[in-house]
């Protein structure tokens, strides 16, 4: 096909970020962000061509996600990258859940819109966002192949042994009650990255990868596959996140319903948004976790022991899963820049054959490097996440095999 560009969707319920690239080679062409649709504080950030000049920002009323897009692209036509261009090859759209039937990208049509909609009582704060942007993206350009590439596709080669919760199956299956993961884009990236990285193909290595930002995932990808990961049902099991608790005992939930007189959406609340490392210290910022550390907080050095104790299970949990690891790859904002969480992670697992080099963890850079030292039996890596170029690699892969 000669259409090259793929533009890249990500609908939040208040916000709309995008990417624009060039599948020849991958490159963005320009990307943005639109913050608080809906509201008068309303603000659009974007992001021309490196050659195209300065970031440009516009603060005016956004009444929706329609008006979002539209606004969207008249920044993109004024850098000569308009959406009526015939390079638009496909909008390819995150979309959070896509439960077990969706396992790769899908050409969207009235079927798979309404199964993302039934999909919304187990993410009811992602898919009706996501169904907005594509039905906006659609009315745009009905001509053009709109794609949806699922968060919880990657996870879908889980044996039912790691996605089956010990629950009644009838009751599991009613509901659809099991484990889906999330992150699944950014896991698909980093594991194959990760390969590339030690000069070795996807199906030859064993990585497990540590999605470490303000939500946080771990996943045991065995030669390419997922085999287990951190997040279930929703995005709140697991490890310890920037506001969520990650793994507790369901028993707390009964324990705050009945003695602490909570409500389930009281509870649901608490869990999500008022715990992990804002509810035990009060920031989720790990730098400014780091900074109060620093100067002898007691606090902030226990949320930080807390979050790194979760992590270290989850390390060596999926060692067993997996067997034989050949890397273990931190990515995402706190795994690509924190450091000291590099280092504490793996601190006292030398028997595993994992270790960190100081002076190569300390290292800031942009592209995948190695920080473990010469020889080490299981490589520890930092790999930057790129799960727009992801969506747009599996859109474009698509469409083209289409035509």
């Amino acid at each position: 096909m000669s259409a090259t560009r793929v533009l890249v969707l990500n609908s939040g319920s208040s916000s709309l970020k995008y990417q624009l690239l060039d599948m020849r080679d991958g490159s963005r062409l320009a990307s943005g962000l639109v913050e608080r649709i809906g509201e008068r504080s309303s603000r659009l950030k974007h992001t021309p061509p490196a050659t195209g000049g300065r970031i440009r920002e516009q603060s005016e009323p956004i009444a929706d996600h329609d008006a979002a897009l539209k606004a969207v692209a008249e920044e993109l036509a004024r850098d000569g990258l308009g959406l009526d261009s015939p390079e638009l090859a496909a909008v390819g759209h995150r979309v959070v859940h896509g439960g077990k039937h969706f396992t790769r990208p899908t050409v969207i049509d009235d079927a798979v819109l309404a199964e993302i909609e039934r999909l919304i009582p187990v993410a009811p704060l992602h898919n009706p966002a996501n169904l907005t942007g594509i039905r906006t993206a659609t009315a745009l350009r009905p001509d053009v192949p709109q794609v949806a590439v699922f968060d919880t596709a990657f996870h879908t080669t889980m044996p039912e042994a790691a996605a089956r919760y010990a629950i009644d199956v009838e009751t599991a299956d009613a509901h659809r009650v099991r484990r889906y993961g999330f992150h699944g884009t950014s896991h698909a990236y980093v594991s194959r990255a990760t390969a590339k990285l030690l000069g070795r193909t996807p199906e030859e290595v064993n990585v497990i990868v540590l999605h470490l930002g303000n939500g946080a995932s771990a996943s045991a990808v065995e030669k390419g596959r997922c085999v287990d990961t951190s997040m279930g049902l929703t995005p709140l099991e697991g490890l310890v996140m920037g506001t969520r608790s990650g793994d507790a005992d369901p028993a707390v939930i009964f324990h705050l319903a009945r003695v602490g007189g909570m409500s389930i959406d009281e509870i649901d609340a608490l869990l999500n948004k008022r715990s992990g490392l804002v509810g035990l210290c009060g920031d989720n910022d790990m730098r400014e976790i780091r900074r109060r550390i620093d100067e002898g907080d007691e606090r902030a050095q226990l949320a930080f022991d807390i979050y790194i104790h979760r992590l270290k299970k989850y390390i060596g949990a999926y060692y067993a899963v997996l067997g034989r690891v050949d890397a273990v790859a931190f990515t995402a904002g706190v795994g690509e820049n924190a450091a000291p969480v590099r280092a504490a992670a793996v601190a006292g697992l030398e028997s595993l054959g994992l270790a960190v080099d100081d002076a190569l963890n300390a290292v800031r850079a942009d592209e995948a490097r190695l920080i473990s030292p010469a020889g080490s039996r299981v490589a520890v890596a930092v790999v930057p996440t790129d799960e727009e170029l992801e969506i747009a690699t599996q859109t474009y892969a698509l469409v083209k095999n289409t035509n």
